[in-house]
């Protein structure tokens, strides 16, 4: 079978070839992930605050396992709190306990990769 070939990066001008399954070369990937991490704010003002840190221990404290390692057959502690539909800002489904799950760190960058195409 033979290999795939390396695609042309994405951003104007650019010579550059990409690895296969990316859209942008190294250096591009990174100027990318600047500018999105910049037009998204800070944590806080995404809602990511004092408040949520309270919510969130008290929610992983009463639902302490990992639901996606469960469903496997595994038994995982959870470390994160995921919004299972992204709320994109919207306060009222940020703060809807029945849109949360507890999930590990790695079935939780798995969803937001999936969802999010890598950086959003």
């Amino acid at each position: 079978m033979p290999n795939k070939l390396k695609t042309p990066c994405a951003f104007p001008g650019c010579p550059e070839l990409c690895e296969i399954g990316q859209q942008y070369c190294y250096r591009h990937q990174r100027q990318k992930r600047s500018q999105y991490d910049k037009e998204r704010g800070s944590a806080a003002k995404r809602g990511y605050d004092t408040r949520w840190k309270k919510a969130r221990a008290l929610f992983l404290k009463e639902h302490p396992l990992c639901v996606k390692c469960l469903q496997e057959g595994k038994i995982t502690l959870a470390t994160v709190v995921d919004h299972i539909i992204p709320h994109k800002g919207d306060y009222e489904l940020f703060w809807d306990e029945n849109n949360w799950q507890p999930l590990c760190k790695f079935h939780h960058d798995q969803k937001t990769a999936k969802e999010d195409g890598r950086w959003g």
